[in-house]
């Protein structure tokens, strides 16, 4: 157990009055250490309870632990369903707070909710369920959450891209495609929950039983939430057009039964382009946070070969990426001497070491089995990728290189940045056709699945 989490139990454990029982660590993010654990009182009883410590020597950028509770209040308040805030503290001689909340009955494993037949029934009820729930966050009123930070949804793209050195020539281009297309309809702003979504929703035999994660909160525009549930990111395989399970119509008309302001499925449509932006920019910010040495983490460094995913999903939502039948085909030009693969960072070789380091930790005590299953399914699929990046990484170079160097270009750098400040504006889907090939290629290694799987 780290010493932020046996300070956070310490404390818990005094201010409720119990002993800590059957503390195992769960899959935690860039942000926050996660653990559940059961508190025992005098008498022998035992209460199921989920403790959150942020990391770092200061509150995270979402606001940290003090800002989830607030929220988590608010939510409860207004009717949404969320677990219920028990206690909140801070570290002591640190800002870092941590924050117990009551652990609920349910699955947050969306390919197991999306597809095994008992949870048949809760899929049929989950469409009006998150409607509703997201109708009610939206009543909640943005300034009566104190630090809530209001975001606007096209100016930190950029700003974090460039932060950490992370260039993207597709992503840049999205970025212009939708300030050249900017929403037709406004809404006030209200409370968005930021990460509404198939793994953040916990779910019963009866349908949705809590929202989780309320880290990307933020004032804005609600329809961004029903957006992002919508994102291909999030249907899991499902065939559900609103995450794997619903249709869109149906959670529209059920958002505005239950309250919610008339959102067209044509904003839906623009906020799908931006939560496929956004999705790739997370992925870059979380390995970033990896590749930094801020947190060594094995999945932070595999979600950063994800990024070429969201920049696949917004090219088939742009219509600018080429049909794939069957086995996508592979690069067959021959390696040209010093080409630079396109797939930037994290390198097969900073991969292997992500890897390795797992491994030389993987005797650690405070890892559940289902934990440790998962990360060695990551560490395989990290393997994999390496092993296909030896075998097709300097063809994909050399036709990635041949495709800028088309649009007149010795690097990626260079593009990214003539894309950003509005050279092909004029010609966007020309620029965006010939980059769909290669983020198709940088498919091939990344998650080849991926290229299959029907937007």
């Amino acid at each position: 157990m780290d010493a932020a989490t046996e300070a956070a139990l310490a404390q818990a454990g005094r201010a409720l009055g119990g002993t800590v029982r059957h503390l195992r660590r769960l899959s935690g993010g860039a942000s926050r250490l996660t653990s559940a654990f059961d508190l025992e009182d005098a008498g022998g009883a035992e209460r199921p309870l989920i403790l959150q410590v942020d990391r770092g020597n200061g509150p995270s950028t979402g606001g940290g632990v003090e800002l989830e509770a607030r929220l988590l209040r608010a939510a409860e308040d207004g009717g949404v369903p969320v677990p219920h805030v028990v206690e909140l503290g801070t570290l002591p001689g640190e800002e870092r707070g941590w924050l117990v909340v009551e652990r609920l009955d349910g699955a947050t494993i969306p390919r197991r909710i999306l597809r095994d037949p008992e949870w048949v029934t809760a899929r049929a009820a989950l469409t009006g369920q998150c409607a509703a729930a997201l109708a009610r966050i939206h009543r909640i009123e943005p300034g009566s959450i104190a630090g809530l930070p209001s975001r606007d949804p096209l100016s930190e793209f950029s700003a974090i891209l460039d932060s950490v050195d992370e260039v993207r020539p597709v992503l840049e281009l999205g970025i212009r495609w939708l300030e050249a297309n900017p929403l037709s309809s406004s809404r006030r702003a209200t409370t968005v929950h930021g990460d509404f979504r198939m793994g953040n929703l916990l779910v019963g035999p009866q349908g949705l039983r809590a929202v989780l994660d309320w880290e990307l909160a933020h004032a804005g525009d609600g329809a961004e939430d029903l957006g992002w549930l919508c994102a291909r990111s999030w249907r899991f395989g499902g065939t559900g057009r609103v995450g794997g399970f619903g249709a869109l119509p149906d959670l529209l008309a059920a958002y505005e039964a239950a309250g919610g302001a008339r959102v067209s499925e044509q904003d839906v449509s623009w906020w799908e382009v931006h939560a496929a932006i956004k999705w790739a920019v997370i992925c870059a910010l979380q390995a970033a946070t990896h590749l930094r040495g801020d947190v060594r983490s094995m999945e932070l460094a595999a979600i950063g070969r994800r990024i070429c995913e969201g920049e696949w999903d917004l090219l088939l939502l742009l219509g600018m990426a080429p049909t794939v039948h069957g086995d996508a085909a592979r690069p067959a030009s021959a390696p040209a001497h010093g080409a630079v693969a396109p797939f930037g960072r994290p390198t097969a070789a900073e991969l292997l070491d992500a890897v390795r380091e797992h491994l030389e930790g993987s005797t650690r005590g405070d890892d559940d089995d289902e934990g440790e299953r998962f990360r060695a399914r990551i560490a395989g699929n990290l393997l994999q990728v390496v092993a296909r990046e030896l075998e097709l990484g300097p063809a994909i170079a050399a036709a990635h290189n041949a495709r800028r160097s088309h649009l007149g270009f010795e690097d990626d750098a260079a593009l990214a940045a003539a894309i950003r400040s509005g050279a092909f504006d004029d010609s966007l889907a020309d620029v965006g056709a010939l980059l769909a090939e290669s983020t198709r290629d940088q498919l091939l290694v990344a998650n080849p699945s991926h290229l299959q799987t029907l937007p």
